[in-house]
């Protein structure tokens, strides 16, 4: 899985999507702020939608990556318990488990460096 998104012509890297709903009708401004957090820097990451990041189902194997990716940062890159992510994403914690497992087993290379990129970004904003 890689991290980079197609430029378009302007030289700009595409927005994410602007919906601010999550699953069940919530808004991602009631989500827990520390979750938000690592779900907003995945979607500037990836190009992937708040939307479909927080959606309650699978979606496409894109979303459920960058859906994965979140859930990692915010255990690893912020410290929320498995358990506090896993109310945050609307998930069972055994999916965070999962999550964090097959991120670690996709650490190589350049994925391993901009995840690392983005495990300093929630290490400032944390300390900020």
């Amino acid at each position: 899985m890689s991290l980079s998104r197609v430029t378009p012509s302007d030289g700009h890297p595409p927005a994410p999507s602007a919906s601010l709903s999550a699953p069940c009708g919530a808004k991602v401004q009631d989500m827990n702020p520390t979750c938000r957090l690592a779900a907003v820097l995945v979607a500037a990451a990836t190009g992937i939608g708040m939307d479909e990041i927080l959606a309650p189902r699978r979606a496409s194997a894109a979303a459920a990556n960058a859906r994965q990716l979140a859930m990692y940062l915010a255990h690893v890159g912020f410290g929320l318990t498995q358990a506090d992510v896993a109310r945050c994403f609307r998930r069972d914690r055994t999916t965070v488990a999962h999550a964090c497992r097959r991120i670690e087993d996709m650490r190589e290379g350049a994925f391993d460096a901009e995840v690392t990129r983005l495990e300093a970004c929630a290490h400032w904003a944390a300390e900020a």
